[in-house]
């Protein structure tokens, strides 16, 4: 599927939203987002690759050109699939301000946005983090072994009441906000960390073996 134009249009769709750094990208959010269009009911899945995440550390962090490069090729080949920056070319960097100009460049799309349970446990540290639930319906995907402090956590305490079954999950796009929904699903192995941590090995015993 061909990256969303910042500019915006008039589709009138039925989006999900997955935000990250993507460093690098896995088949784990290739799982993520086609469960999402399963379970949610959603005709597109953009995974917006961030300029930099202000909660993380920039130190081992790649390069943005290289994150989007490794999310187009674990999404490529799927038609409601697709990368995309557009985060930068919207010079945003915080989701509740993505989320404002995603809703404003595409009126008649019903955006979701799609999470891990170890977002939900940090989420009050978001800025605006309020304003998120307000702006659009928030899926959450299970992700061991968060979920249980992420139920426990300040944000999915404060927005219990809000809070829908999952078994309504495929009409959460419509649903008035704030509402979201938490999805135990199956879980993916993949991990970004794990995934740097044996880069970061292969290239170390490249060193040590390289004749001297």
């Amino acid at each position: 599927m061909r990256p969303p134009s910042p500019w915006g249009d008039n589709r009138k769709v039925r989006v999900g939203l997955l935000g990250g750094s993507f460093n690098p990208a896995h088949d784990g959010h290739r799982h993520v987002a086609e469960l999402a269009l399963r379970l949610l009911g959603l005709d597109q899945v953009w995974a917006m690759v961030s300029p930099q995440n202000p909660l993380k550390d920039a130190d081992g962090m790649a390069p943005q050109v290289l994150r989007l490069a490794s999310a187009k090729v674990v999404m490529e080949r799927h038609p409601r699939l697709s990368a995309t920056d557009i985060e930068t070319h919207l010079g945003t960097r915080y989701t509740a301000d993505t989320l404002e100009q995603l809703k404003t460049r595409f009126p008649r799309v019903r955006f979701v946005w799609l999470m891990g349970a170890d977002n939900l446990a940090q989420m009050h540290r978001w800025k605006r983090w309020r304003h998120i639930f307000s702006a659009v319906p928030i899926a959450i995907l299970a992700r061991a072994p968060y979920s249980r402090k992420a139920l426990a956590a300040p944000a999915a305490q404060a927005m219990g009441h809000s809070r829908r079954p999952a078994g309504a999950a495929r009409t959460l796009a419509n649903m008035a906000t704030p509402a979201w929904v938490f999805m135990h699903t199956p879980l993916h192995p993949a991990s970004a960390t794990e995934i740097r941590a044996r880069m970061g090995l292969l290239k170390k015993e490249r060193y040590d073996s390289t004749p001297t």
